[in-house]
């Protein structure tokens, strides 16, 4: 059974950080690109980041780029999400995905979910 479980998020003020992890469980992680996604009521589902197969490819949306850093850890199975330099605009519930191939800035192209958890930045 394949298993994404997110963890790290919670009520921060504008300018501080968080560290957001993707314990990932029933697959291959490194042979799997893991992606991070965001959400806020009324909007669509928003790329963050991901990295590819092995961390061979890093892609970062321009929301983000310069604040976010994604990183895998290839002994634990996780992904991190490190969020430095926090604004409003990142309050979401974000989510991890994982997919077999190469993957990408396309949810659509992801197989696996987590449940989410919820970031919160109050100006």
């Amino acid at each position: 059974q394949v298993q994404l479980v997110e963890s790290g998020g919670g009520l921060v003020q504008a300018g501080d950080s968080l560290r957001l992890s993707c314990a990932v469980s029933g697959l291959t992680f490194a042979r799997n690109t893991i992606g991070w996604f965001r959400q806020t009521p009324g909007k669509e589902r928003e790329f963050v980041a991901t990295k590819s197969w092995y961390g061979v490819t890093t892609y970062y949306s321009d929301s983000v780029k310069g604040r976010f850093t994604v990183s895998r850890d290839s002994i634990k199975e996780t992904v991190t999400l490190q969020m430095n330099g926090l604004i409003p605009e990142d309050t979401a519930v974000y989510y991890c995905a994982a997919t077999a191939a190469i993957g990408g800035r396309d949810e659509t192209g992801y197989d696996y979910w987590g449940q989410g958890t919820q970031v919160i930045v109050s100006s």
